[in-house]
């Protein structure tokens, strides 16, 4: 059984590499009309460079998976900017692309918690088809969409999880097919279940992108023995080996907060469980420290008897 870690974002090894630099659309408001869109250009591109330096970053380590940050172009979807930032950013965008299918790597995106199809308000599905569109478009726009993914989450239960879900199965309809086949979701650490997320995830062929923390601080009724194989088996049709988020908390009381680095105490039970199944599959660490957490687990779990590293970020259980 092989496993490949990733991280989010930002290489913290890497001196001001932010790629979510953004400008509010107060302060882009007050610029002149003819700096507003060469100064979104300029950050954006900054963004992308900053991106491209944390693929190499990951290059070098060897680390093939990576989430890339939904901040990449400032204001992209504000209504009142009305920005073609896919013509003004195409050629870096190309480049980067180029870098990323050079290596395969894998990556993705995670809209943010708006991005959801469960509201009964028009607006807010509108908008988060705007936003998955975005994303999309970006994914398109490198030239990966088709080996990338989307991830997301159910939404809210608006005190009826009955009456969203029902609201999801319609609002969903608005999505294209090509964007919603790039779809993920993820089960939450306070709402959907995993069993709840598994269900909206069979009937509509989308593939469940586990998050262990999740499950452990918002449980559901059937053991992970028994749902973990079922969920491995939704990755079946989508062409990639199931993804999972790691992750562990900051503390007892603070249970739902990511900590710096992942313990491995606290996910081994994950990880036996899964080495019992014998399925590939991938790893994306959620920890505060980033890059560093993801090399440091590494680390950690070679030291598993039976666990050799492979590479710079991954290994192969026996």
């Amino acid at each position: 059984m092989r496993i490949r870690f990733g991280y989010v974002s930002q290489a913290l090894s890497l001196w001001d590499a932010s790629s979510s630099k953004t400008i509010t659309f107060t302060n882009w408001r007050k610029l002149g009309k003819e700096e507003r869109i060469p100064r979104l250009v300029e950050i954006a591109k900054v963004n992308i460079r900053n991106t491209k330096r944390a693929v190499l970053y990951n290059i070098a380590h060897e680390m093939e998976l990576y989430r890339l940050s939904s901040s990449i172009v400032p204001l992209a979807t504000h209504p009142e900017v009305n920005w073609n930032y896919l013509s003004d950013l195409l050629e870096d965008l190309q480049d980067l692309g180029d870098y990323i299918k050079a290596y395969k790597l894998r990556v993705s995106f995670h809209p943010n918690q708006f991005t959801l199809f469960t509201s009964d308000r028009s607006e807010v599905t509108l908008n988060a088809v705007r936003d998955m569109e975005y994303h999309f478009n970006l994914l398109n726009a490198m030239g990966i969409a088709d080996e990338s993914l989307l991830n997301i989450h159910v939404g809210g239960a608006y005190g009826n999880k009955l009456e969203a879900i029902k609201r999801f199965n319609e609002n969903i309809k608005l999505l294209p097919t090509s964007i919603k086949n790039r779809m993920t979701l993820e089960n939450d650490d306070k709402t959907y279940t995993l069993t709840e997320t598994l269900a909206v995830c069979t009937d509509h062929k989308i593939p469940l992108l586990f998050d262990y923390h999740h499950h452990m601080a918002n449980p559901c009724e059937k053991s992970l023995e028994e749902i973990l194989p079922e969920v491995f088996q939704t990755w079946e049709h989508f062409g990639l080996i199931p993804k999972v988020h790691i992750s562990s908390p900051k503390n007892e009381k603070q249970f739902r907060h990511h900590s710096d680095f992942v313990s491995l105490e606290f996910i081994m039970p994950f990880l036996t469980l899964a080495k019992s199944i014998g399925t590939d599959f991938d790893i994306m660490i959620e920890a505060k420290e980033k890059d560093r957490a993801a090399l440091k687990l590494v680390e950690d779990i070679s030291s598993i008897r039976g666990v050799k590293r492979v590479s710079g970020g991954s290994v192969f259980w026996k």
